[in-house]
Order: C-alpha cells, then structure tokens, then sequence
C-alpha cells in the first residue's frame, strides 16, 4: 500500500472566526487572506453556517448571503465550499419549520455552497431526515453528521464507540440521502482511542468509497492526537486550520499536521513554502482583531466539563458584555453535573449553550432553583431524543417550572410554517419578501429586521478601535454591547449640580458635560405586583408589551440574547403589565426585574 493523501478542509474563515472572534469578522477584511489560500493551492473551504450566519447580521451589519457570494468569487468555480448546519435548528438556535429547512438548502446553493455538514447534538436520526433531503434535493453534497464527546469523570450510558457505531447504523438503515459521513467532536475531549476504534469500526460498516471525516478542536490539547487517530482507523479527512486562529479552540494548525505525518503512510500533499505564505497573509489579515486569551489557550479542564471550542469564546464575551466573566471557572465546572443529569447530547450548538446556561444559573442562583427554559425543554424531549434518559428528578423540575408535559413526538411537528409568518413582517415593514429576506427573518428574528431595515449595530472587537475610542457624553446613545475596554462613564456632583463625566483610557481627554435634566416622574412606583426576573445575564433584543397591557400565561414579552442564543421570555400569569424595567438594548443580570405584573 502506497501513501495515502489525507483530504483537508480548512476551516479558518468559518469556525477559526467563530472560536476565536465569536465569529465577528468584516468580509472585506478577509478576503485577501482568501486569495492567497487560493493562490497556495487550497481547494476545500468552510466559507459560512454556523454562527457565522447569524453573526454578519448580528454584529457585523453584513448580509451572510452577500458574503457568500465574495467567498465564491474568490475562491473560483471549482472550489468546495463547505457550511455548517444544525439538522431542524439549519443556521438558526431555534427549531425550524419544514418550509424553512428546505429555503436553508435552496438558498445556500443559489449562493455558492458546494456542501453543508449537517449534524443533531442528540443524534436523534429524526432531526437529519427532512434536512438531509432538501440538502440533497437542492444538489448539495450532504456530508451527515455524528456528534461525539466524552462524559465527565464518573457518567456511563453513551458516547462510547458501541453508542456511535449504533448512530451509524441507524443513519445507514434510515432512507436519508447522504454523500460522506463525519464524526464531530466539538469539545475537543473525545479521547484517541475510542477515536480510532469508532473509525476501525465505521471502515468495516460502509462501503469502501464511502469518504469519512473527522472534526475536532484543540481546546484540550489533544487535537492532533485526535487526528492522527481517526487517520489510522481509517479516515479519509479532517479539519485543519491557519494561524492565529489554529490551536486552541479551533482547529489544530495545517503546518503541525503536516509535520505529524512525516514519515508516516500518510500525507496532506500540500506545499510548506505555499501553506507559509497563506498563514502569513492571514496573520495580516487578522492582525488588528483583539484575541480573547482564552481562545488560544489549551484547557485540560475541559475534559472534565465539555464545552465546545466555537462556544467557549462566544460565552466568555458575552460574560465580558454582562461583567459577570469572574463566574466563568464556576461555570465550566458546574457543567459536569448539568450533562451527567441532562440525558447526555452531545455538547454543540445548541445543546452546549443550555448546558452553559443551566450551569450559570446553579451557579448564581443555587443548585437547581431555577430551570433554564431550553435546558428545561431539552430534557422533556421538545429538540429530540436525549442519547440516554435525563434524571427523572431533573424532569419533573422541567415540567413543573416550565408547565409543560413530557414530548416524545417528532418537533418538526408542532412548527407552524415560517414562510407566511416571515412574509407578514416584511410586509408590515415595507420590505421585499424576497427568497432571502424571508429566510434572514425567519432564522435571525428582530436582529435580521433590524439588518433589512438599516438599522443593524456593529460590534467587532479590534485594537485599534479601543486605542482611538473617543470619549462620548453619557447621553450619548448606549451601544449594543460594551467592549472590554474602552470609555468609562460617571456621574458626579459639584457645587449641587450633576455632571456626566466621561474617561477614555489610554490618557485620552476627559469630557464633563452638564447631565440632562430628569424626565418627569408619570406616576408613583409601581408597589406590589410579580416581578419577572430575567433568567440569565444578556442583552434586551426586543420588547414585546408596554404598560397596561394584557398578557396571558406563557405569552412572549421579551427577547433576550444571552450567551450565543436569543430566547423569549414569557408571563408566568395572566396579568396586567404594571411596569417595564429594562429598555431594548439594556443589558441585566440574571434575577434583574424585566417586569412587573398585576
């Protein structure tokens, strides 16, 4: 047997700037970085999905659509441009309906994708059937999807090479058309062993043209360990990333890899002096963007507590935004409990971040006083078939906090279509309900809107915007989401009169301006009432009542955006609404008052 030659996607420009920036990077700022990855002789690229859908609009004031369309000029006709999609979830954190999942597909090949990775963070088979159609109808390359790990110290009951060979069958014995198949740890835990016996035995399972990736990341430091193992069992591919986003919570470098190799019966085939050239032009790219040191450090505890590398930044700088990143430790060791007792789905979007966010709240709030709505859902079966049950103490908490029964029916069931709902809001707001829009409001909500209607924030984190940052009067309009750094606001008091006072770091000048008079008081506090609590820290995307509305028990009143994800916030009661506390844009800390209700 001669040498083998490894196939490689190099996921820099997807999932490097998702575990890195929380995938907050300008289109025109990578793009030269592209070019020269072309120029090189790289072919197989992730160029969108993930969070890196919803983050152009998000925080970028870009449309992902339009970047897609960059990636594929430059990168040229015959290059593999791959995305990533969460089953029924596609590019959104909530769950789909049927006539959304097929737009995802339609509109992904109308703007050059030539394969989207499709996974379920339960491997729950059910949730990749109608996705994995409309991947395959719409003439993509449907690459599906089993998602490993390894359980914290002490939990038994999956994630074992018997538990991921069983995935495989099943997806084997169902009807979904599929034309590769990757296992994907996004913790970076799922140790070596249990990696090459899982791909020793996915070899003997599939036909011998059948293609098998693997994914990892090197949040743990066992990254190419990783690798060179699911190589051995028999792997025809893997990921592999460029500095500086390699290493870390991404993907391991393409340099190192190649080095591991030698002298091996294996090979990635490529050029050193080329793939140099193509990490230098990146790293320049790249150079003004401010790096979390979280994302470039190797964490052994993640072993304990498995939090995916695409994550674990996106959490930590929404713990920057909220000033609650002190709890982070507390956080990542409490994960350990949340996933032995939540019925074990894989740790990845979206499943992590309830893992992330029902560990916050033990932490913050005491050990399972409060149940966070999505974990809650998870562990009654409303996103699937959990790998293995939940602790039936942590269910009955679920269904009493959230009133809702036990589900063990198909989701996509229960979802009303999203093409009309999304069509009347754009409608509604004078917009063209075009393929596209419809698809930006269905699957990023108000922010998408607020995109389409001009009135998107960007929120990109770079060194040179936090030395010039200006100093602004309070009464300035508040940003979306404070830097880490950057102009501080005071109010002092001289001589009886309020001053609002401004203080650039960095010695910059200090700005005193007379504070605006307060606005009259409409009425007394409000005394007496409910007062409904935010459940996590976040940011107010939207509110959805005023005062002296009528709600009912379970209505929506807010959206906030906490830890990667947006959820509503509904009325415990029926009721009237007393007071509203915050104000869209606001950011709270888990327990501050959104409401209060009569």
């Amino acid at each position: 047997m001669g040498t083998k030659v490894i196939k490689f996607m190099d996921t820099s420009f997807r999932d490097g700037f998702q575990s890195v920036f929380g995938a907050r990077v300008f289109t025109k700022d990578f793009l030269p970085a592209l070019e020269a990855s072309v120029e090189a002789g790289l072919t197989h690229f992730e160029a969108g999905g993930g969070a890196r859908f919803q983050s152009l609009f998000f925080y970028c004031g870009e449309s992902a659509f339009d970047m897609m369309d960059s990636f594929r000029e430059i990168a040229g006709p015959d290059a593999n441009l791959q995305t990533l999609a969460r089953g029924i979830n596609v590019v959104a954190l909530s769950q789909q309906p049927r006539d959304i999942i097929d737009l995802h597909a339609k509109m992904f090949k109308k703007h050059g994708m030539t394969t989207i990775r499709n996974f379920d963070a339960l491997n729950d088979t059910r949730n990749l059937e109608y996705s994995g159609e409309r991947i395959a109808h719409h003439g993509l390359h449907h690459q599906i999807v089993v998602t490993v790990m390894d359980l914290p110290p002490g939990c038994e009951g999956s994630h074992t090479k018997e538990f991921y060979l069983d995935r495989l069958k099943a997806i084997l014995d169902s009807d979904i058309p599929y034309h590769s198949i990757c296992f994907k740890d996004a913790t970076g835990t799922a140790n070596p062993k249990k990696i090459y016996e899982t791909f020793k035995g996915a070899r003997k399972m599939v036909s011998e043209d059948t293609v098998l990736w693997f994914h990892t990341h090197d949040t743990a430091g066992i990254g190419i360990s990783q690798n060179l193992a699911a190589i051995e069992g028999g792997a025809d591919g893997i990921d592999l990333a460029k500095s500086p986003v390699s290493g870390g919570t991404c993907q391991p470098d393409i340099l190192s890899m190649m080095h591991v190799l030698k002298g091996t019966d294996f090979t990635l085939d490529l050029d050193y002096e080329k793939v140099l050239t193509a990490e230098e032009a990146f790293e320049e790219a790249m150079s003004d963007y401010f790096f979390p040191p979280e994302a470039k450090m190797v964490s052994p505890t993640i072993t304990l507590s498995p939090m995916p590398g695409g994550a674990l930044t996106a959490n930590t700088m929404m713990m920057r935004d909220t000033g609650t990143l002190q709890y982070y430790p507390a956080v990542i060791k409490e994960m350990a409990e949340v996933v032995r007792l939540g019925g074990f789905g894989s740790s990845v979007t979206p499943v992590s971040q309830f893992y992330f966010q029902q560990a916050y709240l033990n932490v913050t709030q005491g050990k399972w006083k409060v149940i966070n709505p999505s974990y809650g859902n998870m562990v009654l079966g409303y996103f699937g078939r959990t790998p293995a049950p939940p602790d039936p103490e942590i269910v009955k908490l679920a269904s009493e906090q959230l009133g809702k029964p036990v589900f063990t029916d198909d989701p996509l069931d229960i979802l009303e279509p999203g093409i009309p709902k999304a069509t009347k809001i754009l409608e509604e707001n004078n917009l063209e309900a075009s393929d596209e829009n419809i698809f930006i409001v269905a699957s990023c909500e108000q922010k998408g809107l607020d995109y389409l209607l001009g009135n998107a924030k960007t929120n990109i984190r770079k060194k040179t915007d936090v030395e010039a940052a200006p100093a602004k009067p309070a009464a300035a309009a508040k940003p979306a989401a404070a830097a880490p750094t950057g102009p501080r606001s005071y109010s002092i008091t001289v001589n009886n009169r309020i001053y609002d006072v401004t203080v650039a770091e960095g010695g910059a000048a200090v700005q005193a301006v007379p504070a605006a008079a307060p606005a009259p008081a409409a009425e007394a506090p409000v005394t007496g009432g409910t007062e409904i609590e935010a459940p996590t820290p976040g940011n107010v995307v939207k509110i959805m009542v005023k005062v002296g509305d009528s709600v009912t028990k379970d209505q929506p009143l807010l959206v906030l955006e906490a830890m990667k994800m947006e959820s509503e916030v509904k009325s415990p009661i029926d009721g009237k609404i007393l007071a509203v506390n915050v104000s869209a844009g606001d950011t709270v800390q888990a327990s501050d008052a959104l409401f209060t209700l009569g």
